[in-house]
């Protein structure tokens, strides 16, 4: 059975869910091979043995993890040619998309983006993607080289298999000119307690109806354990931090829930959260954009309908 290539997104050995989903997917191609870069092997074998990974290639060399991403798609290139890989699988992350664009220059292959499903087909790998901000639904397929895909969060339902993980130290040979730009220092991201917004199950956006003030948003989103997004409004307005920002100029989510409080629903935020399992909107103007889309609709002030609603989660948790 022929390998399928994953990179393996991780925190200091501490492995993303986007990783599991996305070796979940490389079964259904072949046999799923990670490609774990940096140091935490160790804590993360578990983890990969558990969901699948038959092997995994380990990069430890500082030629590709003291530099940004283009060594890393040379390393894959090698990868690629060395194990006549039927497809990769990356996720749906700057990096990722980054690495995966390089690569197919590199191997003179397809490359499909921000697929919200993989399955193989025809002899190749068939894919869904949710294209003009989720208004359609298109199916593709890569006629040409090795398939190289990225996919977005949330795009199936991690399934445990067991793997044997058997790992190998890659010695890589990184061109000059893939290193010009070196990482100088790394901090960590500050803990918020709360889900990472592109992989939450549930995420509670703000936008303009907030007036600045989040904490009915933040409240009602740890009663159900989920992120906490806002729209494009909010955060040119200063009142949330870009890297929650949901929309066609931010983050792309997935969930299985996703609560719009105070937002319209302009076409930039809906690029953003469209393909959203269920999708609830509380907001004042019965004539917002946004009920257009959803699944539930609530017309009330969110000051009023998010309290309350936090109070009746937080009661039926006990």
């Amino acid at each position: 059975m022929s390998e399928v290539l994953v990179l393996v997104d991780h925190v200091e050995g501490e492995v993303r869910k986007t990783t599991l989903e996305l070796l979940t997917l490389a079964r259904r191609l072949g046999e799923p091979s990670a490609v774990f870069v940096g140091a935490g092997f160790e804590a993360a074998k578990d983890a990969l043995a558990r969901y699948g990974a038959e092997k995994v290639y380990r990069v430890e060399s500082a030629e590709v993890t003291d530099y940004l991403v283009a060594p890393l798609a040379e390393v894959f290139a090698e990868l690629v040619e060395r194990t006549s890989a039927a497809a990769v699988l990356l996720p749906a992350s700057p990096d990722g998309t980054e690495v995966a664009a390089r690569l197919a220059v590199k191997t003179g292959s397809g490359l499909i983006t921000e697929a919200v499903d993989v399955q193989a087909g025809d002899g190749g790998v068939r894919t869904v993607q949710s294209v003009f901000a989720g208004s359609y639904t298109v199916t593709a397929s890569i006629a040409h080289g090795t398939p190289i895909v990225t996919v977005k969060p949330n795009a199936v339902t991690p399934e445990e298999v067991a793997g044997a993980a058997a790992d190998e130290v890659v010695e890589v040979s990184v061109s000059e000119a893939a290193k010009t730009a070196r990482i100088t220092d790394r901090s960590p991201k500050q803990a918020s307690g709360r889900p990472e917004l592109t992989e939450a199950a549930i995420v509670v956006s703000g936008g303009r109806g907030t007036g600045g003030d989040f904490s009915p948003v933040e409240a009602f989103a740890d009663s159900l354990g989920a992120a906490v997004g806002a729209s494009r409004a909010a955060v040119d307005a200063g009142w949330y931090p870009h890297s929650s920002q949901v929309g066609q100029t931010g983050a792309t989510v997935s969930p299985q829930l996703y609560v719009a409080a105070g937002i319209s629903g302009a076409i930039q935020h809906r690029a953003g959260m469209q393909t959203s399992k269920t999708i609830v909107a509380v907001n004042k103007d019965e004539e917002a954009p946004i009920f257009d889309l959803v699944d539930f609709g609530v017309v009330g002030d969110l000051f009023t309908v998010l309290p309350q609603a936090t109070e009746e989660i937080t009661k039926a948790k006990g």
